[in-house]
């Protein structure tokens, strides 16, 4: 790797993080927070300097006008080195306004990396605090460097090393000729979901502010909230459906959505047969809850058990993780049927995590195809999606990322499990960490719980998990070669 082109790369990064503080800086103007700002523009100008002292490095070492010769190598370690920087910077906020150094850095990382759990207790913080809080939820539900791709020009061309690092799936697949045009389509379409959002839920009599920072935290299917009962706190049926669709949304591939929206034929959306598996699931799982929790009388009221029902299946499933009622309290059939959707995760190329049913799919297929050559062992079988034939190269990384996945859950889980002294906890907490899921079961770190109470070795375990599920583990593992660690000038 060479040296000049990460620190110049870092450099144009961080003095973009500086101009996004920007904005939690005019919601505390707005509000007349004055005592807030320091909080902003502390940590803003001290990366917008040390991205000019980077910049000033780089070119001393060897001027680069753009990236477009960047290696994947590159690509890789730039863009975890990006979430890591983006994760240390949004903590100091946090500590400047009251949280502890453990808690802001898990705070951070909670939000960009879409989790959404959290360790308030208290939620008394200023708007700016929860506009920030809310803020890097929405820029980490697209991607950070899928924003940066689409406003600097100088990663037109060598972005896609980046784009697929940051966004990792079954298939490398763009829909516009360059990368910088995808990465301004996908964009395009999230801001116009999230405004539709802000604008129903205002109209449906959620306070403006509020609206604001729950379209947010909605559409990068994560689920922080200014209200400390979620969803629920709005005690609004139709507050419920209007998210309960935006969180749906959030789950499809932005791939999908972009070419049925840009031929106006938005019903194209379920040509994809990962699209319409995610579907099925939501309304299966989703169904089965609901009648669960009509004969167990969790609900009276048929409306509400569906609606619900629903409602925590589709946030789940996305691993958004924000709640309409207090799942805790369920039954035990109701939760374990919830529980199925955790293990889901959302459509591949969308702001949802966990596995991807575009994985689910072809694990299940290359399964029965296996066991389909034991009757017929000379029978040549292809393993497609969509109509396209998937190269055995693809499905050998698909079930060596699902061994990983579930290794990284076993091992962290015994982890947090010892410290805690509750192997309910340790895994739970772990399969919501990786799957960044948030809210887990036990009532401590469930629905209207707080990860605050878990030691601090814990909290930072956890932390990794949330960066490792989010980034889908796979720059990382690439990162335990010592071969990627060879470093050059330039």
């Amino acid at each position: 790797m060479r040296f000049n082109y990460l620190l110049s790369a870092v450099g144009l990064i961080l003095i973009l993080i500086g101009f996004l503080m920007v904005l939690p800086i005019g919601v505390a103007l707005f509000y007349g927070e004055l005592s807030q700002i320091h909080a902003f523009t502390i940590p803003a100008l001290s990366a917008m300097l040390c991205g000019i002292i980077f910049r000033f490095i780089a070119d001393k070492i060897d001027k680069i006008e753009n990236f477009n010769d960047i290696k994947k190598s590159e690509g890789l370690f730039i863009v975890v080195l990006t979430w890591c920087i983006m994760g240390a910077i949004s903590s100091i906020p946090f500590m400047l306004m009251g949280l502890n150094p453990i808690d802001s850095i898990f705070e951070a990382a909670s939000g960009i990396t879409t989790t959404g759990a959290t360790t308030l207790t208290q939620f008394d913080y200023s708007h700016a605090f929860f506009f920030w809080r809310a803020f890097i939820q929405w820029i980490g539900g697209m991607g950070i460097i899928v924003l940066f791709i689409a406003i600097l020009p100088q990663f037109a061309v060598a972005g896609r090393q980046m784009f697929f690092a940051e966004t990792p799936g079954p298939s490398d697949e763009k829909f516009t000729p360059r990368i910088r045009n995808t990465a301004s389509a996908l964009w395009k379409i999230y801001l116009a979901f999230t405004m539709l959002e802000m604008i129903l839920l205002i109209f449906a009599g959620m306070p403006p502010f509020d609206a604001v920072c729950n379209s947010f935290s909605t559409l990068a299917a994560a689920g922080f909230s200014p209200n400390p009962e979620s969803t629920m706190g709005y005690n609004s049926n139709l507050i419920t459906a209007i998210m309960l669709v935006f969180i749906f949304i959030a789950g499809v591939s932005f791939n999908a959505q972009y070419l049925a929206l840009s031929k106006f034929k938005p019903w194209n959306i379920f040509k994809s047969e990962e699209v319409r598996v995610y579907t099925g699931l939501f309304l299966g799982i989703g169904t089965v809850l609901a009648i669960t929790l009509i004969y167990n009388a969790d609900y009276t009221n048929i409306k509400e058990a569906f609606l619900h029902g629903y409602y925590q299946t589709i946030s789940i499933m996305t691993s958004t993780g924000s709640t309409s009622a207090n799942y805790n309290s369920w039954s035990i059939p109701a939760q374990i049927v919830l529980s199925v959707a955790m293990f889901t995760g959302g459509c591949a190329s969308s702001a949802g995590g966990g596995l991807k049913i575009a994985r689910w799919c072809l694990v299940y297929k290359v399964m029965k195809t296996e066991l389909k050559k034991i009757l017929h062992p000379n029978a040549v079988m292809n393993i497609k999606m969509d109509g396209n034939i998937v190269p055995k190269e693809i499905l050998t990384q698909i079930i060596i990322y699902v061994l990983f996945y579930f290794m990284i859950i076993i091992l962290s889980g015994i982890l947090v499990s010892a410290l805690e002294d509750n192997l309910l906890v340790g895994y739970a907490s772990s399969v919501a960490a990786v799957g960044n899921i948030g809210p887990s079961f036990p009532a401590e770190i469930g629905a209207l719980g707080s990860y605050d109470t878990l030691h601090p070795v814990s909290k930072l375990i956890l932390i990794i998990d949330m960066y490792v599920g989010r980034l889908e583990i796979i720059p990382f593992l690439v990162m335990l070669n010592p071969d990627f660690w060879i470093f050059k000038k330039s």
